[in-house]
């Protein structure tokens, strides 16, 4: 792979050769169970062909087909563990990797959009990308004024190439369903092609990433690299070094992931109170674990390679920090990367979500069933019952009833089986439920988010998250500011 396929015809024909993969692995499983292997063997060996083929085209093609793939990686808790395991490493690895440009494309790049003289910006250029996502790729450098930065350059034709994955993609989304039970997966890649414009625009993300770099200054618990130029097609920020969340769900301690859970928790709801935009591509790969600022300056204080002497591609990995003595759990931070999807909520997030999640945590089943109707959950031409509607909320919210919850893979699996077997009530109701487009996107990161610390296994306090920067959650005669780590 040396290059972004552009043609369409090319991508076309990779796309949907994935479709006649998933038939024609069925009916090599039906011939090998015709021939008495055990119909269990016979699947998990379709499954792991069909994770591989997956990983494959998917990760070549970058553009929307990888993006997907991004996407659907943070729901494998939902699976079936017998189901999962062939998918998880082969979506996890979307989330980090990917076959990167050649070296003399991106010095294409770099001498169109910043200049022939493009190298007298930077002391130091790294060739071999540290990080590939689905419309750019990750370059570690020294700028000239000495600061260590990424360098994200776009593919040539991402744009192109975008349209024509989710074009291709949205035809077979019906046979993506079984990879997430109980959700619907061409409203996904119709919202993603919604956004092509935004995330193309590394202008527009330079300034949802200045504006979050700004606010969260001096937090304690977040840290947003800042930017240092932006241009057509290349965007520079700040490097930062930490281990990748996709490693701390892997090796991390507990914790570790409990610390990481909670500042996930804790970015989710603060951002947009304190500015006005909600991070809306919440996979692992967009996440760091960082430890204590005077512990990390102590330990790297050139700012080079990693404390285990091992590189941290992209602020993609430091695997020493994993196992690191002296460090304080509490004391972790969380690194932030890319904000090339934004949705943008001047007042924060709805006060709908957090009076309507109060309600249902108080048992007033009227008061919700109003106000969902109100907001067009429920539609003019729908009628339902109150307390069902309750019964089918409760679950859901569960991790908001306690004062600490332990997400799991196996509650997400029961929470998805649940709302996708047609015989369940839980079904029933929730085809009856409108989401309307203002919630689409809110909706999509919620479930993300949710996805991501069942991976991490993470105790949360959701609670003290939901009463300090989630509106309508605390009544306004008892709002507080604020969540203690």
């Amino acid at each position: 792979m040396s290059d972004l396929p552009r043609k369409a015809v090319t991508r076309t024909a990779k796309l949907a050769a994935l479709p006649l993969g998933f038939a024609g692995r069925a009916t090599w499983g039906l011939g090998k169970r015709i021939g008495g292997r055990s119909a269990e063997l016979v699947a998990r060996e379709v499954q792991q062909r069909t994770a591989d083929q997956l990983f494959k085209t998917l990760g070549e093609l970058k553009g929307g087909a990888m993006k997907l793939g991004q996407a659907l990686s943070v729901f494998e808790s939902a699976l079936p563990e017998e189901v999962a395991g062939p998918y998880r490493a082969a979506l996890t690895k979307l989330q980090e990797a990917a076959p990167p440009l050649p070296a003399h494309t991106v010095h294409a790049v770099l001498a169109e959009r910043i200049g022939e003289d493009w190298r007298d910006c930077f002391l130091e250029f790294e060739d071999k990308p540290s990080a590939a996502a689905s419309i750019g790729q990750v370059h570690r450098g020294v700028w000239h004024d000495g600061r260590e930065v990424a360098v994200k350059v776009q593919y040539p034709g991402a744009g192109e190439a975008l349209l024509s994955d989710l074009a291709q993609l949205s035809r077979f989304a019906r046979l993506l369903g079984p990879l997430v039970p109980g959700m619907d997966i061409k409203p996904l890649i119709k919202e993603m092609r919604d956004r092509v414009a935004e995330e193309l625009d590394y202008e527009l993300e330079a300034r949802s990433q200045r504006e979050h770099a700004a606010e969260f200054a001096d937090d304690p618990d977040v840290v947003i690299p800042g930017v240092v130029h932006q241009g057509d097609q290349v965007l520079v920020t700040e490097w930062i070094d930490g281990i990748p969340l996709a490693d701390v769900i892997a090796d991390g301690t507990k914790e570790q992931r409990d610390r990481a859970g909670q500042l996930l928790a804790r970015f989710l709801f603060s951002g947009p109170a304190r500015t006005g935009l909600l991070h809306a591509d919440p996979h692992p790969g967009n996440f760091r674990l960082l430890p204590p600022a005077a512990e990390a300056e102590e330990s790297n204080p050139d700012g080079s390679d990693t404390p285990d002497g091992s590189g941290d591609p992209g602020g993609s990995g430091a695997p020493g920090l994993l196992s690191k003595e002296g460090a304080s759990a509490g004391a972790w931070r969380l690194g932030v990367l890319d904000f090339g999807t934004v949705d943008r909520l001047p007042g924060g997030l709805p006060g709908t979500i957090g009076e309507s999640l109060r309600m249902t945590l108080e048992g007033n089943a009227a008061a919700v069933y109003g106000l969902l109707r109100e907001e067009g959950f429920v539609k003019e031409s729908v009628d339902l019952e109150p307390d069902e509607v309750l019964d089918y909320l409760l679950p859901i919210i569960e991790p908001a009833q306690v004062e600490e919850f332990t997400f799991s893979r196996g509650w997400l699996r029961d929470q998805a089986a649940r709302i996708a077997d047609p015989r369940s009530p839980a079904h029933q109701l929730g085809r009856q439920l409108n989401l309307p487009p203002s919630y689409l996107l809110i909706h999509r990161v919620t479930l993300s988010t949710i996805g991501v610390l069942c991976q991490l296994g993470a105790a949360v306090r959701l609670r003290d998250e939901l009463e300090a920067w989630l509106p309508g959650f605390v009544p306004e005669a008892e709002g507080s500011e604020g969540a203690d780590s």
